[in-house]
């Protein structure tokens, strides 16, 4: 029965806790049961089989044993790094005769010095650069760019919701409509900024990130188009010839939609963790912008085309300097921050 599942998952937590040794296995820990593809969430989706009478108090289980999990993992977070910490101390020795450490001069963030290079070869390229808010409402970031009421990313595991119609946005795509509304064709912009997911941290993916947007609507704007603009800018941000490779893809905003990947520099292409063992990354989504999208913006799509794509400029950097782990950009270590100073 299920609520024999929600013990025997309890106790089975608890036995693997008590294994753990130090910090930093906590999070590990944590994501094997509480992820997405964990044993816990596995639960919430058995229990539409079980009887209709049943289901509020199984539910009500599950959501005790959620907020038990996360409880004893923080707690067992806190023990083992203060014991680290403890640790840490004895066995520092400060030699006081050794010469003071002269202080380093301070440098741009390399997500920073990534989002400035590419708005530098975009504007080169002919776009202007185009902002919006961090906050929007549902409007901008997803109705009015297509997304029907039922699509996954609407709902909260994808999305951080401040009220139901507003929240943190997902996407700079919620700059579009607001150009389109203020703008006549030809219309030429990017919109760089950050962007927030309610995504479990991992190497690869982060709950907030940063992006470039963007977008070109014209006359006899075709696929083409984009193409040619695609090519070009990954040649400039790499200095040099990359493989590029365009794949078929779905996006509510754009159609066609395709992907974008490049050969991974961490590899070279003979695969590794940070490509999946594929030899490639996707960078960027892409497509020729939706007549409903023209149409939300207050341009006529009979006239009118143009196109729209969106890279992830952590993703970027990771390329630029083979870094394997995306959590590094966040975590402030100037062992990692000094080398791009």
């Amino acid at each position: 029965m299920l609520i024999d599942q929600i013990q025997e998952l309890r106790i089975q937590f608890q036995e693997e806790l008590k294994r753990v040794k130090v910090s930093k296995d906590i999070e590990e820990l944590k994501v094997k049961f509480l992820g997405r593809k964990g044993p816990v969430q596995e639960l919430v989706r058995l229990l539409g089989t079980a009887p209709e009478q049943e289901r509020k108090e199984l539910g009500k289980n599950i959501n005790l044993l959620k907020e038990e999990l996360s409880n004893l993992c923080e707690e067992a977070f806190h023990v083992l790094s203060a014991a680290e910490s403890l640790q840490q101390l004895r066995e520092e020795k400060i030699d006081i005769t050794l010469p003071g450490r002269r202080r380093s001069i301070g440098g741009l963030h390399p997500i920073t010095q990534m989002m400035q290079e590419v708005a530098e070869i975009l504007v080169g390229m002919g776009f202007s650069i185009q902002t919006g808010p961090d906050i929007d409402n549902d409007y901008y970031n997803y109705e009015g760019l297509n997304f029907p009421p039922d699509h996954p990313a609407r709902e909260m595991q994808d999305t951080f919701y401040v009220t139901p119609h507003w929240l943190l946005r997902s996407h700079t795509s919620n700059v579009q409509l607001r150009v389109m509304e203020k703008r006549i064709p030809p219309i030429r912009m990017i919109a760089p900024g950050t962007v927030y997911r309610n995504e479990t941290i991992s190497s690869r993916s982060h709950v907030y990130f940063h992006q470039v947007e963007g977008m070109y609507i014209d006359q006899g704007v075709s696929f083409a188009d984009l193409l040619s603009t695609m090519e070009e800018f990954w040649h400039k941000v790499f200095h040099s010839e990359v493989q590029v490779r365009f794949r078929p893809s779905f996006f509510p905003f754009v159609e066609p939609g395709m992907e974008i990947d490049i050969a991974c520099t961490a590899c070279m292409g003979k695969g590794c963790k940070l490509c999946k063992f594929s030899g490639w990354l996707e960078v960027a989504g892409a497509g020729m912008i939706h007549p409903n999208v023209l149409k939300n913006g207050g341009i006529d799509p009979e006239r009118f085309s143009g196109y729209a794509w969106g890279l992830g400029i952590e993703r970027l950097a990771m390329l630029r300097y083979g870094i394997k782990d995306i959590r590094n950009f966040s975590e402030n270590d100037m062992r990692f921050l000094a080398q791009f100073a």
